[in-house]
């Protein structure tokens, strides 16, 4: 058996975990972390790369950019369909490496095809649909980091790897502006297309878009080829993870999960677009990565408060909170085309980002917890190899829901840039949207406090 295969792998042990485990468990983590943060950095070139499309000499309709800036999420969150279940088929270690290095097609594919102002729209809607291959990441290396890591210690694990990994939406953000306006090894990406601005010829280089991502993306396939581990319990079928569609609590996790990762990566996709619409003299690109920065960074806060206060009790404030914070994004709105306060507009935003970040790590505080407990529950006066198997079945269980709630979350990204777009040309406003968005919340605090957070709730957690 290869070396990298772990054949035995108990973290609920605690010599076990001190001896050996948690050094394992944490190299693992450490290259899992920028394997996903590449992930997002792919998944999310098409929020920066749309409103700088004119200035590279694309000729393209408003519709048509909302539709590049959310193919990606629609791609990405049916991918994560079947991603959910291939670690335990696959191992950790060889599914992140391949999958990493598969981020190499989207960026190769934006760097040739964005040096060229005559690419079709058709072939432009394939690259936004191949981008969602970073999207399709998050829910298995989710489902792998959480194999690692006993239960005290897996809204820490989670929350270090989605939240450091989600920073690659900002660093995308943040990035991208800065390699398009000069050349990449000297010029080697291809020639500058030139605008005017002000009455002043600029030049931008588009296609660093994606190249600039190529080399580090190499790296970090390599680096998680050879330095990551499979676990040889954690090997399952399709069939023995299928039982989670049998699970109320899974699709229950993923009605709260569209609300908080939906949400952060919908608004990621699209707030740079509504804000070029609402407020047409700010330049978005120059704020756009700040909210998905604060997302990510509080969802590391989200994990680590969960494991202290409990996932539900944080889930149901986050729920409270965003839905306050979409009032307030309607305040500051522009309306009827006067009025409106950009920077008001965006500290909503940013508070949304907050309460989405912190959301994403309680949500996935709870699922391994309410699994255990379940299983457990279940294995109650069987024997100590039942309640061993019920560990087992509890991780696997619970592995599969992370991935998969993180698969219907990611719909988020797609339906809410839409949202925006199709509520602007039916009613001129995009109110109606955010009216639904917070219906939306209303329904996660329901459930959220009937089933895990009220007293004598059937799975507190």
């Amino acid at each position: 058996m290869s070396s990298h295969v772990l054949t035995r792998w108990e973290p609920e042990n605690e010599s076990f975990w001190k001896e050996q485990g948690a050094q394992v468990a944490n190299r693992n983590l450490w290259i899992s972390i920028p394997a996903l943060m590449l992930s997002f950095s792919i998944w999310m070139l098409w929020s920066v790369v749309v409103v700088n499309l004119d200035k590279a000499g694309f000729q393209l309709s408003k519709n048509q950019m909302f539709w590049l800036a959310s193919l990606p999420a629609l791609s990405g969150a049916t991918l994560r369909i079947f991603y959910s279940f291939l670690i335990p088929i696959f191992g950790g270690r060889r599914w992140t490496a391949i999958s990493t290095a598969s981020l190499l097609i989207p960026a190769f594919g934006m760097g040739f095809a964005l040096r060229d102002p005559s690419t079709g729209f058709p072939t432009l809607l394939a690259l936004a649909l191949l981008c969602g291959l970073g999207g399709g990441n998050f829910s298995s290396s989710m489902s792998n980091i959480s194999f690692f890591f006993p239960k005290s210690k897996k809204g820490y694990a989670t929350g270090m790897n989605a939240g450091i990994g989600n920073l690659g939406v900002s660093l995308t953000q943040f990035v991208v502006p800065l390699v398009i306006t000069g050349a990449l090894l000297g010029g080697a990406t291809g020639d500058a297309h030139t605008y005017v601005k002000d009455g002043v010829e600029k030049s931008i280089w588009l296609q660093n878009a994606g190249f600039v991502w190529v080399p580090f993306i190499l790296i970090t396939a390599i680096a998680a080829w050879f330095g990551m581990n499979d676990i040889a319990d954690a090997k399952a079928s399709f069939a023995d993870q299928a039982v989670i569609f049998k699970r109320k609590h899974n699709w229950l996790m993923c009605w709260l999960y569209i609300g908080t990762f939906g949400s952060f990566i919908g608004f990621s996709a699209g707030l740079a677009m509504l804000t070029k619409s609402q407020f047409p003299d700010i330049n978005p690109t120059t704020y756009a990565f700040l909210g998905p920065l604060v997302g990510a960074l509080t969802r590391t806060l989200g994990g680590w408060i969960s494991d202290k206060l409990g996932g539900a009790r944080v889930t149901l404030w986050v729920f409270i909170g965003m839905a306050f914070a979409v009032l307030g994004v309607i305040k500051f709105l522009p309306h009827g085309g006067a009025g409106g306060h950009f920077f008001g507009f965006l500290a909503m935003f940013i508070v949304l980002f907050a309460l989405a970040g912190i959301g994403n790590g309680s949500t996935f505080r709870m699922i391994p917890v309410i699994f255990l407990h379940e299983r457990q529950h279940a294995a109650a006066g069987k024997g100590e190899a039942a309640q061993r198997q019920a560990v087992l079945d509890a991780n696997k269980e619970s592995a599969a829901v992370l991935g998969f709630s993180g698969a219907i979350g990611a719909y988020g990204g797609f339906f809410i840039p839409k949202s925006f777009g199709t509520s602007i040309e039916a009613t001129g406003s995009v109110d109606a949207a955010l009216y639904c968005f917070i219906a939306f919340y209303v329904s996660c605090i329901v459930i959220t406090w009937w089933c895990y957070a009220r007293r004598n709730a059937a799975m507190p957690c």
